[in-house]
């Protein structure tokens, strides 16, 4: 989780030790202090020195491209974030 810009960063390993940047999720006010996945791997949830959670939806059905995925969530503004405050 990132310090400077207060996000998380979604990562793909690639094999061969190469990853690539999948998508940067932003939306908390202070530092990421946590977060933890769903046992199903479709979502993370990120609690902030900002004390809110938001729960990420990262993936969908797993005929979903991550092109698509960034693309869907882009145009819903914090892709697909709630926040618990």
């Amino acid at each position: 989780h990132g310090f400077t810009h207060n996000q998380l960063i979604l990562w793909r390993y690639a094999g061969r030790g190469r990853v690539h940047k999948v998508v940067e999720l932003t939306g908390h006010q202070a530092r990421v202090l946590h977060m933890a996945q769903s046992p199903d791997g479709t979502t993370i949830v990120s609690a902030a020195a900002d004390e809110t959670l938001r729960f990420w939806r990262i993936l969908g059905s797993p005929t979903r491209s991550a092109a698509k995925l960034k693309m869907e969530h882009s145009s819903r503004g914090l892709l697909g974030a709630s926040c618990i405050r």
